[in-house]
């Protein structure tokens, strides 16, 4: 059983499934729990924490389908108080959702140990190099988003059409993989790699559900898998409802990847979703 050490945390891999509260310092988030106040994220990443969160991830540049990229000042003015912040009165590690390579430096400067790329080092290949020489742990994600698949409606909210993979998990692990080679030549140890498919990004309704239901085969990549099902769009499209009701449907896909395989749920209600995470390992790690 491998494991990663964070800080005073201890991954175990194998042994249960870790949690990743999600704290948005973004007026646009497509869940709708987005915060610009300081104050109100310190105050949420603290009670996720409470609630059994082993992570709190803290980002401030929407990825919904559709939305505006962020300036670097901006991402930084809402980030870093924020972990600065945070990191004095948590005891679990915080990552920081960025894709960019200054805001993950100055985020590990300010207090944040790991860093959640949903580019998976492409977008901003620098850091990978940040990654190294702090020798932070970072999760690389699968990302095929492009604006001209975003579409929009009222109610559901944004979701992606009209993109086609010859051989979905085929083309997700091989364009995984060469992030983890990416990750191995900027000098990154291959106990800090985490991998995430990237659920919701730049993959249709149908393509998420088949995702899901084969995450068990990207365990060939041999790295832990985070995967962050938490009011996505496949959920609501399939059940017809708004984020704000898509408790039950998140719950389910929460127990369906961690019996496929999953380490890592990325979630915003932390409390419910603990419960779903603790009932699921009683059942699949025996």
């Amino acid at each position: 059983m491998s494991s990663l050490r964070v800080g005073a945390t201890t991954f175990e891999w194998g042994k249960q499934t870790y949690l990743m509260g999600i704290v948005n310092v973004t007026p646009d988030s497509f869940s709708g729990d987005g915060v610009l106040d300081i104050d109100a994220a310190i105050e949420q990443g603290k009670q996720q924490v409470a609630e059994g969160a082993h992570i709190i991830d803290v980002g401030g540049e929407s990825t919904r389908p559709g939305s505006t990229p962020l300036s670097l000042q901006e991402e930084l003015k809402r980030v870093i108080p924020v972990i600065e912040q945070l990191g004095q009165t948590i005891q679990v590690p915080i990552s920081i959702d960025t894709y960019k390579a200054e805001v993950a430096k100055r985020a590990i400067e300010a207090g944040a140990s790991i860093i959640n790329d949903v580019w998976g080092g492409r977008m901003d290949p620098r850091i990978l190099a940040v990654a190294a020489d702090t020798d932070a742990p970072i999760v690389l994600m699968h990302n095929r988003s492009r604006p001209k698949n975003a579409e929009q409606e009222e109610r559901l909210g944004g979701r992606y059409v009209g993109i086609e993979y010859t051989n979905l998990l085929g083309t997700i692990k091989r364009e995984l993989q060469g992030s983890i080679d990416a990750a191995y030549a900027a000098g990154i140890a291959r106990e800090k790699i985490l991998i995430d498919p990237g659920i919701g990004f730049g993959k249709t309704v149908e393509q998420n559900l088949e995702l899901i239901n084969r995450l068990g085969e990207l365990k060939e990549l041999g790295c832990p898998i985070l995967v962050g099902p938490s009011r996505k769009s496949f959920v609501g499209y399939t059940l017809d409802l708004p984020p704000e009701e898509r408790l039950e449907g998140t719950a389910a896909a929460v127990a369906l990847s961690i019996e496929r395989g999953a380490d890592i749920i990325r979630v915003h209600d932390v409390a419910k979703m603990r419960r779903v995470a603790v009932l699921a390992d009683a059942v699949v790690r025996r």
